[in-house]
Parts: C-alpha cells; structure tokens; sequence
C-alpha cells in the first residue's frame, strides 16, 4: 500500500495551487484594468489632437487662455476641490492606509480640464490626466470588487502603469513607473504582475482606438550606436549634470509660481487668470508657438542633426529655458494635463543644443535628455532608462542608464510630485520611517 504524502509536501502543493490562483486572478484584474485606461487613454489622445489641431489653426485662441483659466478655475472650486492633489492624491492614497477613496469625479474633470488648457495653449502635458484617469478608474473597479488594503492599492498601481503605458505607447516603462513612483528607495514588486498586464493591454487598446481614427503615437528616430569609452562616459556625466540643473530649476520654478499665487491671490478662478495672462504675455515676447501646448514639433525637431556643417540649429539655443518658464507658469497657476510631455521637450532641447560642445551625437545626446529630465523630476530614473529603450531602441544603452542614474542622483531630494515617500535617501541612508518629498526637503 502506497503510503501519503508528507505534511510539507501537501503544503507546499497547496501554496503552488494558491500562488498560481493569485497569480491568475491578477493578469484577470490587470487586463480589466488595462481595458479601462486604454480606452481612457485613447479617447483622451484622440481628443488632445483634435483640439490641438484647432488651437493650430486659429493662433488667436491663446488670447482667451485667460478666460479659460478663469472657467477651469470656478469649475475645480465648485466640483474639483477634493481632486486638487492630482498625482500626489494617488500617491497618498498609495501611501496611507485611511486614505478615502479617490473620487469618481476625477476622471472627467481632468479630463475637460486638460483638454481645456491645451485648447488654448496652455504649455502641459498628458501624463497627469493618464495617470490620473487610470488611478481613479483602477480604484472605482476596486469599489466595485469589494477590494481593500493592498489588494486595492495594487490595482491602483496598475491604474497608474496602465495610464501612463497607453498614454506614451511604452508598456514596459509604463509598468516600471507604476511600482517605481510610489517611494522612492523601494520599488513595489508585489504589484508588478497586475502593472505590467495593466500597461500592455493599455497600450494595445489604446493604439487599436488610435489606428480607428487615423492616429498614432508620435515616432522618434533611432539612435545610432556609439561606443561607450571613457572618454564619452565623461561627456555623459557632464550631460546628466546639466540635466540635474535644469530638473531642479523646473521644479523649484513651478513651486515658488504656485507658492506666490497662493499666497497672494485666495480665489482659485482669479490665479488661473492671472497664469493664463502671464503665458500670453510670454507668447507675445518670445514671438512663436512653439512653446505653447505640448510642444511636439519643437520636440521632434531635437533630434535633427543640421543638414550641413555650418547650418543653422533646427532648434533654438535656450529653447529648455523657454519651456521651463512656459510650463513653470501653466502648471503652477492651476492649470491641468501635466508635467511629463513638457519634461521631455525641456530634456531633449538641452541634449540638443549641448551636444556640439560635448561632442556628442545630437539625437543620443536628445534621447538622453529627454529620459533623464524626466527621470530626475519624477525619482523614477528605472523607468524613463526602460522608456528610452522603447522609444529610442536598443542602442541608447547604457548611454541613457548612466544620464537617467546620474541626473537623479543630482537633483537632490526635490521633484515634481511632493506626496513621493521616502524610504530612503538617495544615497541609501535609512530613515525612520516612510516620509514625504516635500517634509524632507
């Protein structure tokens, strides 16, 4: 007669069977996710190019920016007060176990609110309302199922990864950026599985929604292969720390715009007008478009290399310092949509204009700037190497590694969402316990 199993080989077999039940139940809750933020996603990038074709061909909309600041501003004070936090309400949520749920209304009214702002020329971006659709359609499934603690704040996690995945057509980084965001020092591989999944099927519903109405992702050129000596490492570093600088100006520029507002104009309308007034009037001197929006052709434009030796520069010496203050002014008055695309516009024009003196090729020293800016702003340094890769291809490593690593590293603990935990320093000193970005600083 065959004798039974042992004790632990019954336990051990049971854990199997549990482990690939969660697993199964997770590429379930993932693609249910996905399926949300991708279509979110992609009627959102549909709708951003229809009304950015229009702004285009009526310039004279930018001169109502201020009027619309004026409506967004009096709609988030009536409707919007609990979804002011935007990526910092999601990281708290994230963060904090008596967070309340997110809102229902958040998905429309960032929504309208970005398209709103880049109807008339408000220079953001489209991360924000990804993220923020995705989070807040992720938690509302998770009311749905009855979900709570960490069940729940993984499929928020994966809201974000597919969010961001579908938005910029990057999965992987899509899926990286989910678990990576949310404290810096830690990434949070349990929600790895339900991010990933999440982030694919974005990206794939998104694009099918794209492709239905003759759209698609903006292309990039590949990068070239250059070899990576000691010589161009330097040249790397130095490139990481100019992008460190220009991270932290940005940050601190769009924190003490919106410190001042707040400080001296109480109403929320009236400092949405006054911003939108400031952007036209920078439009005005600066004497182009170019900045206004999400700034894609001047971004595109990054990469050229000039035609001819002695040619004219396809894109302007100091255009990052312009879209540093043209953004800086949108997003810290109150205006919505984001601050991603903006940083990869900043990051890609300072690649551009220091790749002669550094001696680099234009479009590697583009591609890292414009992962890096990104990476130093958001603490997700991981993620914005894995995005170079998907948009640049594979020749961009470690070239984008290095600057993406080096340029976090610089940028000291500052960044674009304050609610960011800390779980460490960022140069691997414990703390206590978890704290906030900005209550470190």
């Amino acid at each position: 007669m065959q004798s039974p199993p042992p004790h632990n080989a019954l336990v051990h077999e049971h854990q199997l069977r549990f482990t690939v039940f969660q697993i199964l139940l997770w590429i379930l809750l993932g693609i249910a996710v996905g399926a949300l933020c991708g279509s979110a996603s992609g009627i959102f990038l549909w709708w951003l190019d229809s009304v950015t074709r229009a702004r285009g061909a009526n310039p004279n909309l930018i001169f109502f920016l201020p009027l619309a600041g004026l409506l967004l501003g009096q709609m988030l004070a009536t409707w919007g007060m609990n979804i002011l936090g935007g990526n910092n309400l999601i990281l708290d949520t994230l963060n904090d176990d008596a967070a309340p749920r997110l809102p229902r209304r958040m998905t429309p009214l960032v929504l309208i609110g970005s398209l709103l702002t880049h109807l008339f020329g408000g220079s953001a971006g489209r991360e924000g309302t990804a993220v923020q659709m995705g989070g807040s359609l992720a938690d509302a499934l998770a009311r749905l199922l009855n979900l709570h603690g960490n069940a729940r704040k993984q499929l928020i996690s994966a809201g974000i990864a597919g969010g961001f995945g579908a938005v910029f057509g990057t999965p992987f980084a899509g899926a990286v950026f989910g678990v990576e965001v949310v404290r810096m020092g830690r990434v949070e591989y349990h929600a790895l599985v339900p991010a990933l999944v999440s982030a694919l099927t974005g990206d794939w519903v998104a694009r099918a929604i794209l492709h239905g109405v003759n759209l698609a992702h903006t292309p990039y050129p590949s990068v070239n292969a250059v070899a990576f000596t000691p010589l161009t490492a330097l040249k790397l570093l130095a490139l990481a720390a100019a992008c460190a600088a220009a991270s932290a100006l940005f940050v601190e520029s769009m924190h003490a715009f919106k410190t001042l507002l707040k400080r001296r104009v109480a109403s929320m309308p009236l400092r949405l007008f006054l911003g939108g007034c400031v952007v036209v009037l920078l439009w005005q001197i600066a004497g182009t478009d170019q900045y206004l929006g999400l700034s894609i052709p001047l971004l595109v434009d990054s990469f050229k290399e000039p035609a001819l030796p002695l040619a004219a520069a396809a894109v302007p010496a100091f255009a990052f310092l312009w879209k540093i203050v043209f953004s800086a002014v949108t997003l810290g008055s109150g205006f919505l949509g984001g601050e991603v695309t903006p940083l990869f516009c900043i990051g890609a024009t300072l690649g551009n204009s220091l790749s002669g003196p550094l001696g680099l090729p234009v479009s590697l020293a583009a591609a890292c700037g414009f992962a890096a800016v990104f990476g130093a702003c958001a603490n997700t340094p991981l993620a914005c190497a894995i995005m170079a890769v998907e948009l640049f291809g594979g020749n961009v490593l470690p070239h984008a590694a290095v600057v993406c690593v080096f340029a976090y590293l610089l940028t000291g603990h500052r960044g674009i969402y304050p609610s960011q935990r800390l779980a460490f320093t960022k140069l691997g000193q414990a703390l206590d316990g978890p704290q906030k970005l900005e209550d470190f600083r």
